[in-house]
């Protein structure tokens, strides 16, 4: 078996002690790679990645907009403060908040047109990064979107809620 081009990417010379090892490493390299593309894209702008994130997020929304709580459940990469994000989406007028008139502890947040008139600009921004993927095969694409998925389903930490949702679908208490 040939030595997975990442060896040389993070110059490693010795093996990595299992397949799990160097498909995980080879996958946080490869999110860097894409991810540090979208940032460069977006920098001129004055957007990290996140921002965009819940800029589009806020789009799919629509006019209602969402809570902030179900904005970072959507989110592609979790955010410890997603508060803080919305912040500076707010202070760059792309977003506004609104609390509900029957239940004022809850936030809801919108685009506003300015956000909206950025994505649009955006799109077209950050598909010339989308483009740059690799041309594959269909069998390929799906391929890759089957193991990443089977990945993130079986690595990913469940939180009591979904933990608790996966015991009452299964009829335990």
């Amino acid at each position: 078996m040939r030595m997975p081009k990442i060896y040389e990417e993070i110059r490693q010379h010795k093996p990595l002690r299992t397949p799990g090892q160097v498909a995980v490493i080879t996958i946080f390299r490869t999110a860097d790679v894409v991810r540090h593309a979208v940032e460069r894209a977006l920098a001129p702008f004055g957007l990290s990645n996140e921002q965009y994130n819940v800029l589009r997020i806020l789009r799919g929304a629509g006019e209602n907009g969402l809570p902030t709580l179900e904005i970072a459940d959507r989110m592609l990469s979790r955010s410890p403060n997603i508060t803080r994000l919305i912040d500076r989406l707010i202070a760059k007028k792309h977003a506004r908040r609104t609390r509900l008139k029957d239940d004022r502890r809850v936030v809801i947040v919108s685009l506003t047109p300015q956000g909206l008139e950025l994505l649009a600009h955006l799109d077209g921004v950050v598909d010339r990064v989308f483009d740059s993927f690799p041309s594959t095969t269909k069998a390929e694409m799906e391929t890759l979107l089957d193991v990443l998925d089977r990945v993130r389903d079986h690595m990913a930490v469940k939180t009591a809620a979904e933990l608790s949702a996966g015991k009452a679908k299964a009829g335990r208490p």
